[in-house]
């Protein structure tokens, strides 16, 4: 597969910020109750890679779970290695002509599923996993989830639309 050079570069500006905001925002932006966490932006990255192609957000959630690894340590770590699966799920979406809402409402379960079961092996309770990080995860889910779509909508106006780099069929009707 070959990759332009926007595509790389958009994907290397957006892992950076996938890196930095645990980074960045560690105690101030962040909310702690093990095993859960919300680091308020932190999927961001990630959700406007899937409007550019699955590489991207694959890449992107690599260094998302290389950021809270550096901050938050394993367990952290392995709920943000879920970013590449949720990532990857949502960019083959909108490659299929899903309309933005559309992909995060659809990654919204994989993400919560997938976060609650990647903390069980550490040992932690059912109760725990599923309702501190499924729900947890969900809701944090939505939040960047907005946040995502006025960037994407403002980054369109500004003349850097994501979705130029990959080619779509037909959207989905609303």
């Amino acid at each position: 597969m070959k990759l332009g050079v926007k595509e790389m570069l958009y994907g290397a500006l957006l892992t950076g910020f996938a890196i930095l905001i645990p980074l960045v925002f560690r105690g101030w932006l962040q909310i702690y109750i093990p095993p859960f966490s919300a680091t308020v932006g932190s999927h961001v990255p990630t959700m406007l890679a899937m409007f550019i192609s699955p590489w991207v957000a694959v890449l992107v959630g690599l260094g998302s779970t290389l950021g809270f690894l550096v901050t938050l340590g394993p367990v952290i770590a392995a709920r943000a290695s879920i970013h590449i699966l949720f990532g990857l799920a949502g960019a083959l979406l909108f490659q299929r002509g899903f309309k933005p809402w559309q992909v995060l409402l659809l990654t919204a379960p994989i993400h919560a599923a997938g976060e609650s079961l990647v903390v069980m092996p550490f040992g932690f309770a059912l109760y725990q996993a599923l309702v501190v990080v499924g729900i947890g995860t969900l809701l944090h889910h939505a939040l960047d989830s907005g946040v995502s779509l006025v960037l994407y909508g403002a980054l369109g106006k500004a003349g850097i639309p994501l979705d130029s780099l990959v080619r779509r069929p037909v959207s989905h009707k609303s």
